[in-house]
């Protein structure tokens, strides 16, 4: 969105009383951000924009208050020293706070709240080790572009670089993971530098934001009014894309014979879907969504090709390879989709449009960059498509179908059974997926297990499928889903973890239980960091360093999880037999009045293919153990 021009208080004082309130709890879904947008189209400061008359009062009161005035509902946070003067006033707020048991899950779930809710999640936390617990998910929300606004104290002003008690240059340690980072040492700066944050985190391509907040601050008095000035110099995110380069696009896709719509996480970020299948069906092109993209277009769809990359579907991984066009959409050519960029579709012209213009031409040359956002893009873009085969005709794909659609039907996903007599993994989570349905959401952690979610949970919709993709954080998947249940309560939220993961964050159980937020949690216990072991098995002549944690089948299993579950306030449940899968998961969909745990004891042995082996081009991707598919059959 443009930076747009403060609205004056007495033109909001005309505005206020019919502006547009935010959703009820109950009512509310991702479609919030065009309200956000409708809002910020108006002014920069999001919320209600209420007028407030300059009122004496604290920084920490005028901290919450700026939170109220911005629309915050949700707020996840641990209190100390530096940030205590604010948790007072907060205990007045009408605003939900949930007191997680690590920073690392105040950061993870305001993650998990803002990509199902399309809202800026927040979390708050005190200064030093507080602060730099919030690292990873700050981190991680700069990789997977969340918008999250971090709030952290600060030892006071005054004794800042004498290395006092629990002060850390969070400011410094944060710069390179943020979009912007801010210290606030005069109480008066409080309110605009809140609306900035929140305005920076939701704008452009979304991303964190810190607000590190001093002590001395938080307690001084200063004059609160509302709304702010926003003053962002040199900040103007460009959202319309150049009508020539449109054009241009809509050129090369008459002109292909091969064309693929490659879709990236952008698309999700800009609530681009319904965009994103008009284009799609005006082209006829078929489509790959990224592992951050799942959902951006129906898995149901006949022009779904499936996720590219290094565990990517075969039809969707030598879809970019032959293509003569890559429509490429809020992706960012990442390494992980491209295997060795220089042998990544090199017959193909490039299309690149993102919000991000340092993203373009980044990794690929762009032969038509177009900068701005997707959700304004797209639909100019399928405008001019239409525009141009009405004037040059309808490109002819027959051939381009029949090739990827044999390649669908030859080498469909699928799984072999395990040899040692345990349940498969893939089965597991395919039934997940089965019995909860696509207006589930699924959050997975890092590894094996993320992958199988990926691929044999079919998404229908945008914001159901959610997972650290950038960063790969192991223990992400508790508290984000806990974060994405606050956020969508009235949804079923499964926790998809692995046994090294869930033992990263699982305290957050005791949140969800004692906040009564039920999310289900499915451990799959290989017993073992198992993506580290797959490729101890591929590529280390099966040396298993480091691998074995002691949790699944025939072993001491520490610690129990079904234990741990029931000690932390859950319902808990281990599965050990493919005749009870089914009943097991049905049981945990049933159960709404606290978090369940589900340990899943599975085979060890079992492995994620496709596989494109790290270092190769994805023409050489496997579709098991050293059995690449018939490449002459495109002939």
């Amino acid at each position: 969105m443009s930076k747009g021009s403060p609205i004056s208080p007495s033109l909001m004082a005309t505005k206020s009383a019919g502006a547009t309130k935010a959703p009820e709890r109950a009512d509310r879904t991702a479609d919030q951000a065009v309200v956000v947008a409708d809002l910020a189209a108006a002014s920069p400061v999001l919320g209600p924009n209420n007028v407030v008359p300059p009122t004496v009062m604290t920084g920490s009161q005028a901290i919450v208050r700026s939170l109220e005035e911005l629309g915050v509902d949700d707020i996840f946070g641990l209190p100390g020293g530096a940030i205590l003067p604010t948790y007072d006033p907060l205990m007045a707020s009408s605003m939900n706070h949930v007191l997680v048991r690590h920073e690392q899950g105040a950061g993870h779930a305001a993650q998990g709240y803002a990509m199902v809710t399309g809202r800026v999640g927040v979390c708050i936390a005190t200064s030093g080790p507080g602060a730099t617990n919030l690292v990873t998910a700050i981190m991680d929300a700069h990789m997977d572009s969340v918008p999250l606004v971090a709030i952290t104290g600060q030892v006071s002003s005054g004794v800042i670089g004498t290395d006092a008690f629990q002060e850390a240059d969070i400011v410094g340690i944060t710069m390179p993971i943020t979009k912007h980072s801010f210290l606030v040492t005069d109480p008066n700066d409080i309110p605009h530098v809140m609306a900035e944050a929140f305005h920076l985190a939701s704008t452009g391509r979304p991303g964190p934001v810190l607000v590190d907040v001093a002590k001395d601050a938080q307690v001084g008095q200063m004059t609160f009014s509302w709304p702010p000035k926003i003053d962002l110099p040199g900040y103007r995110p460009v959202t319309r894309g150049h009508n020539k380069q449109v054009r241009e696009a809509a050129k090369l896709i008459a002109a292909a014979s091969k064309p693929v719509l490659y879709v990236g996480g952008g698309v999700i970020k800009a609530h681009a879907a319904a965009e994103l299948l008009a284009l799609a069906e005006a082209t006829g092109a078929p489509v790959v969504t990224t592992l951050m993209a799942k959902g951006a277009f129906p898995d149901s769809h006949p022009q779904h090709m499936g996720m590219p990359g290094m565990h990517g579907t075969v039809s969707a991984v030598t879809a970019l390879q032959q293509s003569d066009l890559l429509i490429t959409l809020g992706a960012r050519f990442d390494d992980r989709v491209t295997g060795v960029l220089k042998t990544f579709a090199p017959m193909a012209k490039v299309i690149h449009a993102d919000i991000d213009p340092a993203e373009i031409s980044k990794n690929r040359t762009a032969d038509v960059p177009i900068v701005g956002s997707v959700k304004e893009i797209i639909p100019e873009l399928t405008e001019a498509v239409r525009t141009q085969f009405e004037a040059s005709g309808t490109p002819d794909l027959t051939t381009w179908w029949a090739f990827l659609n044999n390649l669908k039907e030859t080498y469909p996903l699928g799984w072999t059974e395990p040899d040692d007599g345990l349940s498969a993994p893939q089965r597991v989570i395919e039934r997940i997926g089965a019995l909860t349905g696509p207006e589930g959401v699924y959050v997975a952690g890092v590894g094996q297990h993320q992958m199988w979610a990926a691929q044999f949970i079919k998404y229908e919709r945008p914001h159901a499928w959610l997972n650290s993709g950038g960063a790969g954080t192991m223990g992400y998947a508790v508290p984000a889903a806990m974060g994405a249940k606050v956020g969508e309560p009235d949804r079923v939220v499964w926790a998809i973890d692995g046994d090294g993961c869930f033992q990263m964050t699982n305290q957050e159980l005791a949140t969800c239980a004692i906040n009564k937020i039920p999310i289900k949690v499915a451990v799959i216990n290989n017993s073992s960091l198992g993506m580290v072991r797959q490729w101890q098995t591929l590529f280390y002549e099966g040396r298993y360093s480091n691998t074995d944690l002691n949790t699944g089948h025939d072993t001491v299993r520490i610690p129990d999880f079904v234990k741990l579950g029931e000690a932390y306030g859950c319902a808990a449940f281990r599965c050990e037999r493919d005749e009870d899968i089914d009943a097991t998961i049905q049981k945990a969909l049933e159960i709404n009045d606290r978090p369940v745990v589900i340990d899943f004891v599975v085979s060890p042995n079992s492995m994620v293919w496709p596989m494109v082996p790290a270092g190769v081009s994805n023409d050489q991707i496997q579709v098991a153990r050293n059995m690449t598919p018939e490449w002459e059959e495109e002939d």
